[in-house]
């Protein structure tokens, strides 16, 4: 199995995977959407009772149930450094909590305006202030303020959603669009009809010129009256895309992901070896 990257941004990456087969393919999958370790809120503290401001006194109060304002910081992306930090577990700290698994934020608010992530101040390393600073969290009326203290820790989507790095993450197989020119009529039915724009006009000629933006919907074969152009897809190579909520790079998730994947395959093969013995 081989990647070759097509396309590799701080959020999105798409590669090329060779010489692999679906089953491949799935087990990649599976592990980016749900094995990779990442921050978030897990736990929130609410301030009750009156907050004062230049002598002015607000009431600790959303128009939201904490419940929800809660689940909404729970899904703010937070900034993740996985040669630092630890699962809270796992921890020399046996799990009370300490800089080297868990992350303090705090959000102090007066109304009215709309509280956003970027509002989200790190206690200590300044390096896990939120990226995303425009998420919206809740609207405040006047006279309600919100003072809140949160707590970011370790985890995987096997846990929580809250935990899950990546999305929109998919493959497709490879296409393959082959032109018979003995015979094609030149009558440029094929570019016409592409709804995905692969084909160019080179010297009168059809060419494919963007295979991989090919959907394998086969539309050009089917308004071909000649029969000229056949489309196939080949399930050893694959089209593999996938976007990460920026608490992770892409590059660092698609690394991640197949470290994961290659300690599992090491675990397995010592299993079988251990029953073969």
């Amino acid at each position: 199995m081989q990647i070759e990257i097509i396309e590799m941004e701080e959020t999105r990456c798409k590669f090329l995977l060779k010489d692999a087969s679906p089953a491949d393919a799935n087990a990649l999958r599976r592990t980016l959407i749900s094995d990779i370790p990442k921050m978030a809120i897990d736990h929130v503290e609410f301030h009750l009772g009156p907050i004062m401001d230049n002598e002015k006194e607000y009431e600790s109060v959303t128009p939201l149930f904490d419940e929800q304002v809660a689940h909404r910081l729970g899904l703010v992306p937070i900034p993740t450094d996985l040669e630092l930090m630890n699962f809270r577990e796992e921890c020399v700290c046996g799990g009370e909590g300490c800089p080297n698994c868990i992350v303090m934020y705090s959000l102090n608010k007066i109304g009215p305006c709309t509280v956003y992530s970027g509002d989200l101040i790190p206690l200590g390393n300044d390096s896990f202030r939120i990226r995303d600073t425009l998420i919206p969290i809740v609207d405040l009326n006047e006279g309600q303020a919100v003072l809140i203290y949160a707590t970011a820790e370790m985890g995987t989507a096997k846990r929580h959603v809250k935990w899950q790095v990546t999305n929109g993450v998919g493959y497709n197989y490879l296409p393959t669009v082959e032109i018979d020119y003995d015979l094609c009529d030149y009558g440029m039915t094929c570019v016409k009809s592409c709804p995905r724009k692969v084909f160019d006009i080179v010297d009168g000629k059809p060419i494919v010129a963007r295979i991989l933006d090919c959907s394998i919907c086969k539309t050009c074969a089917e308004d071909c009256d000649q029969n000229a152009i056949t489309v196939t897809a080949d399930p050893h190579n694959l089209l593999f895309s996938f976007e990460t909520d920026g608490s992770l790079s892409a590059a660092t998730t698609l690394k991640t992901a197949l470290e994961i994947l290659e300690e599992k395959f090491k675990k397995f093969e010592e299993m079988v070896s251990s029953l073969e013995n």
